[in-house]
């Protein structure tokens, strides 16, 4: 590891792995190639071929691939045989992780936790699951029975270590997934403490994965890592080449038609996921095609736990067509069969463009990517398109774009807020001014708007209105258990004061009962003080109350 300057990747592999690698050829424990087998894993994708023969030696490896490659099982193969082929630190307590592995969304964090439920399914290794927005009572109980392998995001792993709950100085393997994007996050400075109360580099196995190595990434793994190997795969494009991607320049005014327009003309197995820049236009944008007839939910950030973890398994299982999502589902989220992407806003970087249109064609599938270039978002286009290597084909002209509701509440709600896309105060008043508010058709349009009377499986097709009868498609599906299940998370957010209160008392009774016993000292101003205190209020006589 040079001490003058960050190591070069450029420099380092980026060459072909062997495609016809087998996992039974690197020397893997019986136990873990079992587990390979039953999930059906035969052949090394590249970017396992390229790191594995690397990682399953002890050198600390950073790999970059673009997504869908196979990276989470790359780490977790890698993480899995070293701690079945070393002893744990004979200092190592039982509730201590001898592998963390980070990353920067819960929805990533299930998915690593998922993925080694199958590969280690026939190891005799216990992985726990901790991330922010639920159950951190339970959480800390799991942990405190013990665990060999803690898969979480920074939040919530730093305030479980701050609070003692486990220590990092017995661990054996740290894993930085999605390093780039922890930068985006904010969650840095999280990640580099984590770092300082480890082992340190050379006496640790540390992987990092990332989808670039930026200038902050290489630097980050100079700091962290004991003469890393940089590996990239050399592919002929960024983004998968069974993808169709277009993209339209409409104006804001044009693209909840333009969407409409295009959901109404899929079929019945259609599975789409629309993105957003932010939560505020992920909210109107729902609102507005619940209101045109379609089932759709938005996945945010600001969503709950346990509604985001219900929302993802009906999108899964084909109950929930359309998801609106913002950024925070660009990177993590594994659902198969998704058809079709749409950029409603482009993304303020290029490397989350990738990412976004990553979603569809997984597995070898086919699938559609369809980009809104608006004004406000426009800028980034060429960045994008230089980072994947090629020009986005231009839809010339729009089609014929139907009329649309636009729900009257969420026009007033714009108009009185005055917010611009990003979710601040407009920068743009004089064009809001003008009729080009930052939602919708703006103070110019109609407040109501025929709908349109296409066939498709979405709208007019079956009458499936909010308000129908047909529960897939109903917009209100899940409304009504919306009571119940604010009631059941204030009743667990009450338990959970309530507990939390509890073991507090009772650790400060152990305490008291450790210290020795004082005997009293007596007062000597006590007497003094009894003499300016106030007497003791004397019952008022009741005949005497009217006087």
């Amino acid at each position: 590891m040079s001490d003058t300057s960050p190591p070069n990747p450029e420099t380092q592999s980026q060459t072909t792995p062997d495609a016809d690698l087998r996992f039974a050829d690197l020397g893997l424990a019986p136990d873990l190639l079992k587990g390979l087998d039953s999930i059906g894993f035969e052949k090394c994708t590249p970017i396992q071929a390229q790191t594995l023969p690397s990682t399953l030696q002890g050198k600390d490896v950073a790999g970059q691939a673009q997504t869908g490659t196979g990276k989470t099982a790359a780490f977790l193969i890698a993480t899995i045989q070293k701690l079945l082929s070393t002893e744990a630190r004979p200092e190592r307590k039982a509730w201590d992780p001898r592998a963390l592995i980070i990353a920067p969304t819960r929805e990533l964090a299930i998915q690593i936790h998922k993925d080694f439920q199958d590969l280690g399914k026939s190891v005799d290794l216990k992985a726990v699951l901790v991330y922010g927005g639920t159950g951190i009572v339970t959480q800390r109980e799991e942990l405190q029975k013990g665990v060999d392998i803690l898969i979480g995001t920074p939040g919530r792993v730093i305030d479980y270590f701050k609070q003692r709950v486990f220590s990092l100085k017995t661990l054996d393997v740290m894993v930085l997934d999605e390093a780039d994007r922890m930068f985006d996050l904010g969650f840095i400075q999280d990640i580099r403490y984590l770092y300082s109360n480890m082992p340190p580099p050379g006496e640790r196995l540390t992987l990092m994965f990332s989808a670039t190595f930026s200038q902050r990434v290489l630097e980050l793994a100079y700091e962290h890592m004991h003469d890393p190997k940089f590996m990239r795969i050399k592919t002929e494009s960024v983004t998968a080449e069974n993808i169709e991607q277009k993209i339209y320049f409409p104006s804001k005014e044009q693209k909840k038609p333009l969407l409409v327009h295009h959901l109404n003309q899929l079929n019945d197995n259609a599975r789409v996921l629309v993105f957003v820049n932010t939560k505020h236009e992920g909210e109107h944008l729902g609102a507005t095609l619940r209101a045109n007839g379609f089932h759709a939910q938005v996945f945010s950030g600001d969503v709950r736990q346990s509604r985001r973890q219900s929302m993802l398994a009906d999108f899964r299982s084909g109950k929930l067509p359309i998801m609106i999502a913002t950024d925070v589902a660009a990177r993590g989220l594994h659902v198969p069969d998704v058809t079709h992407v749409f950029n409603y806003d482009l993304p303020n970087n290029r490397e989350d463009y990738v990412h976004r249109i990553g979603r569809t064609a997984r597995a070898g599938a086919s699938g559609h990517a369809l980009s809104f270039g608006c004004d406000e978002y426009v800028m980034v286009l060429p960045e994008i398109e230089d980072y994947i290597g090629y020009k986005i084909p231009v839809q010339q002209e729009l089609p014929e774009l139907p009329e649309i509701t636009i729900p009257e509440k969420a026009r007033r709600k714009d108009k009185r807020s005055g917010r611009d896309g990003r979710g601040g105060r407009s920068e743009r008043r004089g064009q809001e001014k003008r009729g080009q508010g930052s939602r919708g058709q703006g103070s110019r349009g109609p407040d109501k708007r025929n709908t349109d009377s296409r066939s498709s499986p979405y709208a007019d097709r079956d009458q499936a209105r909010p308000g129908s009868d047909d529960d897939n498609w109903r917009s209100d599906e899940h409304d009504d258990n919306d009571k119940e299940q604010q009631a059941a998370f204030h009743a667990e957010r009450q338990e959970l004061l309530r507990r939390e209160k509890y073991q507090a008392l009772e650790h400060k009774m152990r305490l008291r009962n450790r210290l020795p016993r004082k005997a009293p000292v007596e007062d000597s101003t006590a007497k003094k003080r009894s003499r300016f205190s106030t007497p003791p209020l004397k019952e008022r006589d009741p005949d005497q109350s009217a006087l």
